[in-house]
């Protein structure tokens, strides 16, 4: 079933300031497009209080054990299934913890494959395999306001009584009847027409960014600005928890990396351990008390 545009739907529209892109030199065009991307961040501002409420949701269902799962198509499926593999490392949360599901599939990621946004009922498929609960957010991403697949998953976790964020660079969409809090920056005309990896791409990605930055620093998961629940699977990361623990403990860079030895890596267990003298055991069983959060369980050692 295909659901109609909105009335003159701006990401569909022509911009008149790119009508002449063609005959413009490299240097215009950058100079163009850069101008153009400046409106996004306003754009984006214009739904902050909306953005804040669906921070507040994830976070209180993270919190609960339910999940954030993304949906979408084409390059909003692409961003969603990005910022869901960026969790966990950054934040060391289990991968099921926030997913993106594209449309099409995992072979989507890198082909486009024709007629899968069309696919209404694999939207809902797609998270009826999954297990979807109460528990659960689904956000909906389409710029458009109008892919069958996302309307289709949409309509399903409303069916099972999940929590619905909408997504839509358009105004009016089809996702706002769906939605129980919709975000929809209108960022106008792409340089080139209907091209939403551009501009929309660009808004999804900054909100995808807050909503799961935001989600994640109200569960505990920073220490002021600090990245104190990352997974070090790699040497840079290895390097920036050793200087996290060395900066909030005053270790040496040597004494950091014996100290994070001796707590499995966990900079959380390792900070604890150092302030107030205990065991790792112990001090993951402080962190346990206060719902991993590190300022919490500081402060609830310092009240002693």
């Amino acid at each position: 079933m295909q659901v109609p545009l909105p009335p003159a739907a701006s990401t569909e529209a022509r911009n008149n300031a790119s009508m002449s892109i063609d005959s413009l030199s490299a240097l215009e065009i950058v100079q163009l497009m850069n101008q153009e991307d400046a409106r996004v961040a306003a754009a984006v501002a214009t739904e902050s209080t909306a953005i804040a409420q669906a921070v507040d949701l994830i976070a209180q269902r993270f919190r609960a054990g339910g999940r954030l799962i993304y949906m979408g198509a084409g390059t909003s499926g692409r961003l969603g299934v990005l910022d869901a593999s960026e969790c966990p490392p950054t934040f060391s949360v289990k991968p099921g913890m926030v997913i993106g599901l594209i449309a099409g599939g995992k072979s989507a990621l890198t082909s486009a494959i024709e007629g899968a946004e069309d696919r209404r009922d694999e939207g809902a498929s797609d998270l009826q395999q999954m297990g979807l609960t109460a528990n659960d957010v689904v956000m909906g991403i389409a710029s458009s306001g109008r892919t069958p697949y996302v309307i289709g998953g949409l309509e399903y976790a409303r069916s099972v009584r999940a929590s619905t964020i909408g997504f839509a660079c358009n105004a009016g969409s089809a996702l706002i009847p769906l939605s129980d809090i919709m975000i929809a920056p209108i960022v106008g005309p792409e340089v080139v027409t209907g091209s939403t990896r551009l501009k929309a791409g660009t808004a999804t990605k900054m909100v995808l960014n807050m909503l799961t930055t935001g989600a994640m620093v109200l569960i505990g998961k920073t220490y002021g600005n600090l990245m104190v629940d990352l997974t070090a699977t790699n040497e840079k990361l290895k390097d920036r928890s050793q200087r996290i623990v060395s900066e909030l403990t005053g270790l040496t860079a040597s004494a950091a990396g014996e100290l994070l030895g001796r707590c499995d890596g966990q900079v959380k267990t390792a900070i604890v351990a150092h302030q107030r003298q205990m065991t790792p055991d112990e001090a993951r069983e402080v962190l346990n008390h206060n719902s991993q959060h590190l300022r919490r369980a500081l402060e609830s050692l310092t009240s002693k």
